[in-house]
């Protein structure tokens, strides 16, 4: 796993998919900072985190879609499922590459808020437990790239169907918003939605059960990765 995890962070950074990843987060990242607390005037960190959340939802989908349709147009691909590492490694190596990736630049863009510490309250548990919900529901969306992902080999579909399938998860949480208070619909999207789980967080709350289902879908599209390069070495 480890020599296909380095394979991939080498790749990012030998094309030019992992530096037009960096700038545009890193750069829109900052922007959003400005609005939302410098220009705003406010040390609150939550409608950062919620800004940064619909903006993932965009450029997550620029991560991931190389990394396996971009094996397979290379005709590369053969020579992964034939050498010596297990069909889980060669997945979890490519989605930690891919974390890897996300985390580090989450991370430089929420040190900003370091910048505030001399002249505002700026609250460091919401700030963690935002940061932390963020990268739970960036690692979310990266296991479903990389899903969608090994089901083409155009890397231009592999962007389009993450976001599609992400754009679905979060459209769960609006139409969610959008029915009666009462209504035991409701209920079950809440349960399901990412946007809403993400909201227990930005309110200060700390919810294992979040946690429990973010790291569950994960685990769920990174197995169905798994599945389908079980079959293709088979066939």
């Amino acid at each position: 796993m480890l020599a296909i995890y380095k394979r991939e962070m080498r790749s990012y950074f030998t094309g030019v998919i992992g530096y037009v990843f960096l700038v545009l987060f890193l750069a829109i990242g900052g922007g959003i900072f400005c609005l939302t607390t410098l220009y705003a005037m406010t040390s609150n960190v939550t409608a950062f985190f919620t800004y940064m959340l619909i903006f993932s939802a965009v450029i997550l989908p620029l991560l991931t879609m190389k990394s396996f349709s971009d094996e397979r147009k290379a005709k590369t691909e053969q020579l992964l499922l034939t050498a010596p590492v297990s069909i889980t490694s060669m997945v979890l190596g490519k989605f930690l590459a891919a974390m890897t990736m996300f985390g580090g630049a989450l991370l430089v863009n929420s040190l900003y808020f370091l910048i505030l510490y001399n002249y505002a309250n700026v609250k460091t548990a919401l700030l963690i437990g935002n940061f932390v919900a963020l990268l739970l529901v960036g690692m979310t969306f990266i296991s479903v790239g990389i899903f969608v992902s090994a089901l083409t080999e155009n890397q231009l579909t592999a962007a389009v169907g993450t976001m599609g399938i992400i754009l679905l998860f979060l459209g769960v949480g609006v139409v969610n918003s959008l029915l009666p208070a009462n209504f035991w619909l409701r209920y079950v999207l809440d349960c399901i939605s990412v946007f809403t789980r993400f909201q227990t967080f930005v309110n200060g709350y700390f919810d294992l059960s979040s946690v429990v289902y973010y790291i569950s879908v994960s685990a769920v599209f990174v197995y169905l990765t798994i599945r389908v390069y079980d079959r293709r070495r088979y066939n």
